[in-house]
């Protein structure tokens, strides 16, 4: 399937009613990975749903639930694998049990931000990868949302060297759980709704999630007040659609249309709603008492070397994880160099500057 020719086509298809009122009525059952109290997160996929029954004319309407209420989170790949489920809204690297490559295709320790992210999966071939494995369960996915760069986390006691990493019991989930047990932690993988308990009563000494917005609304500010930055892991975490391939294959194209494109403005509208969100809730979060730090040079140094040693472990472990890393790999260097002239000389210039004038 042509993507961009779908795309392309979409304004002129879905300018004509009648298409969508000659049309079958279909209803669709699509699951969340997060609760309904993660608005950003949740409201997503309700707004993909409302988009696609509004282009429809009704005709194609998607049930959209929170996790755990058909299925919890994690699982969430395996119902659209199996039909029980047409579709879910998540992180891939939520299923990298199944194969770690997917982490390529929401976030890696010192990968692609937000925009980067989003040029690999539409121009890089980053899209074409994933649909690929992907289709080994059966599924197709679409790019739905990206968080921007993430927060590095909140943690009970200052981090001020690689020292302070060791035994720390740190809830961070994935590739970047192996890191940080590279660094001398003991990651933890704990599901959102056991973070805040776990925290509280020291089975945790840190958690990473994802920004202000979100961390706001879980309270981690009354039981950790150090909060680390960046989330060197999470420069931009993108989400995906995921269609079973069966029931997405016997829609009509108009429909097949209203779902890529629903899609692709969540993409643009969340990235947009946490850049609104985040400063506010870190204003507040720093007056409700957080101590913003910076992670330490030595740690980010060490943590760039076993990121890379791991992602070569990995390579000569895993054929697909070292074919998707050396295309990642090459993509990023490149957008890298052109960030450096362009995007990042300007963000160090005038950032500080405008900090300066207050």
């Amino acid at each position: 399937m042509n993507r961009r020719l779908l795309l392309g086509a979409a304004p002129a298809a879905l300018a004509t009613p009648a298409l969508a009122q000659s049309g079958p009525e279909v209803r669709w059952r699509m699951s969340s990975a997060f609760p309904r109290n993660l608005d950003v997160l949740f409201g997503t996929g309700e707004k993909i749903a409302q988009r696609v029954a509004q282009l429809t004319e009704n005709r194609f309407q998607i049930r959209f639930f929170p996790a755990g209420e058909v299925v919890p989170g994690p699982q969430v790949l395996d119902a659209v694998q199996s039909g029980s489920l047409e579709g879910g809204h998540a992180p891939l690297y939520y299923f990298s049990g199944k194969d770690l490559a997917l982490n390529f295709f929401t976030a890696v320790p010192f990968g692609l931000n937000a925009r980067q992210n989003m040029a690999w999966l539409q121009y890089g071939g980053g899209g074409a990868l994933c649909n690929e494995l992907l289709g080994e369960f059966n599924c197709i996915g679409f790019p739905a949302g990206d968080t921007g760069a993430q927060m590095g986390g909140w943690f009970r006691n200052e981090v001020k060297g690689l020292d302070d990493l060791k035994g720390l019991k740190f809830r961070t989930p994935g590739l970047n759980g192996q890191l940080f047990a590279r660094l001398g932690a003991v990651p933890q993988a704990i599901a959102p709704a056991d973070i805040y308990p776990s925290l509280e009563r020291g089975a945790l000494d840190a958690v990473e999630f994802v920004g202000p917005h979100d961390d706001e609304k879980l309270g981690f500010v009354r039981v950790a007040r150090y909060y680390y930055y960046p989330g060197f892991w999470e420069a931009g975490a993108h989400l995906h659609l995921i269609a079973n391939k069966d029931a997405f294959n016997r829609l009509p194209e108009l429909y097949k249309t209203a779902l890529e494109v629903a899609s692709g403005e969540a993409n643009a509208n969340m990235l947009a709603q946490y850049d609104h969100l985040n400063p506010q809730a870190l204003r507040r979060l720093v007056a409700a008492g957080a101590v913003l730090r910076p992670w330490p040079r030595d740690i980010l140094q060490a943590a760039w070397r076993e990121a890379h040693g791991m992602y070569e472990q990995l390579s000569s472990q895993n054929e697909r994880f070292k074919r998707v890393w050396t295309a990642y790999r090459a993509y990023r260097d490149e957008e890298y160099q052109w960030f450096r002239v362009a995007e990042s000389s300007f963000d160090n210039f005038a950032f500080p500057a405008a900090a300066q004038q207050r």
